[in-house]
């Protein structure tokens, strides 16, 4: 058929650049032809005439006949075995009266050529697309049609037909049953199967991974964080940064490491490590920044070991996939610590984390600016407030929200050990700030409980008075004390504060719990963390308040196995543009709100006798308050 655009055109003409075209391919090969017509649309462009754009591919096989790879093995077994699965898997689908669904059909000759390929393929991806035959075999039953799939039973002709086809040893008045056929153990084709799955290393299918144990460092390592910020205020966000520094300068760690970011590396203050590490580049350094005169420049290298993805969360989480999987896929172990806007994580490429869980990715994920308060002024495109429910929807992802430096950095260590000593097929999530504060030493003996998910930061106050606990974590780990202080100071009372870590780390180990008492109810029971924590002792009784810079559905989880009076604080509802002490005032989570709360629960436990109208009023807290979560 003949191109429209080229009515008028002489046909001799076009013949000869056809003959020419074809003279290129036969004396220097496919490569040649291909940088030909590139460099023929080059200079037409340059006339400023545009390319035909087409949106689809022709339909036609990429490898050539000739260059296909042989399909190993013995052919005609190799036949045989598939026409009885085929007869097998349509046995299945008749006798449960369901649709034929996906039956037949592809040649597989041209899969394999098309697998080799890929897999021999060197230094760019590939894909395969596969096109099949609706109803492979059926005959006319509905083979290659699209009613395919509304097919429901099949007569005893298409039986007859489907049975002949692929040679399938049944006789007539078998089929009335549609037995599902399999050869005698003694048949040729189960011994050739066996010795095939034998050469693939077994009956079971086994992971093939790197087997070379790593060597964590320990905690001692992170001194500067374990004693605290000292006098200054520093973002959580900065603690990690100083940690990863710490790790890279690890003779056996270090090189194993990928720091991953989008292209915010400049917001988490990871610049430093463009011109000590370099960025990762096929090409290497093509151009001239802008930043060439800075002392943290930004540096392209084919030996950089950051991975900068520019504005691609979904490349950039492909990118950390790739490299969190690397102990199976290339029996090599990386490291991988991806940083991003926590918003732009588990709610933007929700499918990729579970496709990690599955393919047992390890490494860290962290979610920088979380909380819904903690980034000033950004509204709620930014404002994450659930970040931490969505990530507990991945039953091997280990999520924590710590507040401070010494928590991160036993977290960390924790992580390491766990996914690369102890071999666990998990991977952590772990939230960060940007919100600068005060970072105290850490206690004695917590570690564990750092773990667990909740610790006894502090304990404040005259031990006659009346007692609150106050559960605090992540950004608002800091308002939780605040109010805690003032509690003591204006109103005389005696306060725990507890950080939590990971409300999700607590309450799966509630659920374990729970699940174990219910199995073996002969067993004596054995109580959680939380329980171990606050329901023993002269304050099993006193009233909890648990805050959150998420939605209250996180800390709510904990419900179950508090005894004593429960009131939960979150952030439900849309973000908004503000500084964070107006933010915190409109979620009802800052120190005011929390005072209060404390203060009604303890008047209504009968613990202490207040005018909480006068309360409210005192603190500043409206009584015509809108609700957060509806405006």
């Amino acid at each position: 058929m003949k191109d429209p655009d080229l009515q008028g055109f002489d046909a001799e003409e076009q013949q000869e650049w056809l003959d020419a075209l074809d003279g290129v391919l036969k004396r220097e090969g496919v490569a040649a032809a291909s940088a030909l017509l590139q460099s023929l649309a080059g200079q037409l462009t340059m006339t400023g005439a545009s390319l035909p754009f087409s949106v689809s591919t022709p339909y036609r096989n990429t490898i050539p006949v000739a260059d296909e790879t042989p399909m190993p093995g013995d052919l005609f077994m190799e036949r045989r075995i598939r026409s009885l699965i085929r007869w097998n898997a349509l046995a299945m689908v008749v006798r449960a009266n369901r649709r034929p669904g996906d039956l037949g059909g592809h040649d597989p000759y041209k899969i394999y050529a098309a697998y080799a390929a890929a897999v021999n393929h060197r230094g760019q991806p590939t894909v395969i697309l596969a096109k099949t035959v609706k109803g492979y075999g059926m005959g006319d039953a509905g083979e290659s049609e699209n009613t395919t799939h509304q097919v429901k039973k099949l007569s005893l002709d298409e039986l007859k037909y489907f049975r002949d086809r692929f040679d399938v040893p049944l006789r007539d008045e078998e089929l009335e049953d549609v037995p599902y056929y399999r050869p005698a153990a003694d048949s040729s084709e189960m011994q050739y199967m066996h010795q095939a799955r034998e050469r693939l290393g077994g009956q079971m299918p086994r992971r093939l991974i790197d087997q070379q144990a790593l060597e964590v460092p320990d905690i001692s390592v992170f001194k500067a964080q374990l004693e605290g910020s000292g006098k200054r205020e520093i973002s959580s966000t900065m603690a990690f940064v100083r940690i990863l520094a710490t790790l890279l300068r690890d003779k056996q760690l270090g090189k194993r490491i990928v720091p991953i970011v989008p292209d915010e590396a400049r917001t988490f203050g990871m610049e430093g490590m463009f011109r000590q590490l370099g960025i990762y580049s096929s090409e290497g350094q093509l151009y001239e920044p802008e930043d060439s005169d800075e002392l943290a420049a930004y540096k392209e290298s084919k030996s950089g070991q950051v991975l900068e993805e520019g504005i691609n969360e979904a490349g950039a989480f492909a990118a950390w996939i790739a490299a969190a999987t690397a102990y199976s896929t290339h029996q090599y172990t990386l490291l991988p610590f991806y940083i991003y806007y926590s918003m732009f994580g588990f709610q933007r490429v929700g499918d990729l984390a579970w496709a990690a869980g599955d393919l047992q990715a390890k490494g860290f994920l962290l979610g920088g600016t979380a909380g819904r308060t903690t980034l000033n002024g950004e509204g709620l495109q930014h404002q994450d407030g659930h970040s931490h429910l969505l990530a507990s929807t991945v039953p091997n992802c280990i999520s924590y929200d710590p507040a401070y430096a010494f928590e991160l950095a036993v977290i960390i260590r924790r992580g390491l050990e766990h996914m690369y000593v102890d071999k666990a097929p998990v991977y952590y999530y772990i939230t960060l700030m940007n919100e600068a504060y005060h970072h105290p030493a850490m206690p004695e003996a917590v570690e564990e409980d750092i773990v667990k998910g909740m610790y006894l930061l502090e304990t404040l106050g005259d031990s006659a008075a009346p007692r609150i606990r106050i559960l605090g974590s992540g950004a608002l780990l800091p308002e939780a004390r605040r109010a805690a202080q003032q509690l003591v100071d204006t109103y005389g009372l005696r306060a725990q504060v507890y950080s939590v870590t990971s409300y999700t780390e607590l309450a799966r180990n509630i659920q374990d719990h729970q699940r174990e008492a219910l199995i073996h109810p002969e067993s004596p029971a054995t109580a959680c963390h939380v329980s171990d924590l606050l329901n023993e002792g002269e304050w099993s009784d006193a009233p909890v308040i648990a805050v959150s810079d998420y939605v209250k559905a996180l800390p709510e989880q904990l419900r179950a196995a508090i005894d004593a009076p429960l009131r939960v604080l979150g952030t439900d509802g849309f973000g908004r543009s503000d500084t964070r002490e107006q933010l915190r005032a409109f979620f009802e989570v800052d120190s005011q709100f929390i005072q209060y709360s404390a203060l009604s629960e303890l008047v209504a436990a009968g613990h202490m006798q207040l005018n909480l109208q006068d309360v409210r009023e005192q603190l500043g807290i409206q009584s015509d308050k809108p609700n957060p979560r509806e405006h």
